[in-house]
């Protein structure tokens, strides 16, 4: 049977659209991203040991310096986010900016951002907890789970 006319119109249509779009878009660069995304991941957790070896040095202890270093991290992450700064690097760096800690404090703090306008209160106050939320509700329900467990096993 023969395709109607129209139909092969379409295909053909459908093959120099396809053939357009593969021209124009650009191809990945694999190499490049992941090189870039193991620097800068890797700058960033060298920061957070360049922090705690400093407050070690300082005579503060290994727990307080580890917990003074999350906090610092947090901080940047939050502040540099709010600069419009972590954005910049993100689009560079990728993946290697979503190093847990800075991670998601970028990812808290952009989402409350993103409803400024609407007012400190039920703009920033209220949405800041549309992602911090489900993570915030896993990691208590996975902390709950290992805690049984690890009374159960003791």
């Amino acid at each position: 049977m023969n395709m109607p006319q129209n139909q092969q119109l379409k295909q053909a249509e459908a093959a120099e659209y396809k053939a357009l779009v593969d021209q124009v878009n650009p191809k990945p660069t694999y190499i490049k991203n992941c090189v870039w995304a193991f620097v800068i991941g890797g700058l960033i957790c060298m920061i957070g040991q360049i922090i705690t070896n400093g407050l070690i040095k300082s005579g503060m202890e290994l727990k307080a310096a580890s917990s003074l270093t999350s906090v610092s991290l947090i901080f940047l992450a939050a502040l540099f986010t709010g600069l419009g700064l972590y954005d910049e690097l993100a689009k560079r760096a990728g993946a290697g900016t979503i190093v847990p800690i800075t991670g998601f404090a970028n990812a808290i703090v952009a989402s409350a951002m993103e409803f400024k306008r609407e007012g400190y209160i039920f703009g920033v106050g209220a949405k800041i907890f549309s992602v911090a939320g489900p993570t915030l509700v896993f990691g208590f329900v996975i902390s709950v789970i290992i805690g049984l467990i690890k009374v159960i096993t003791d």
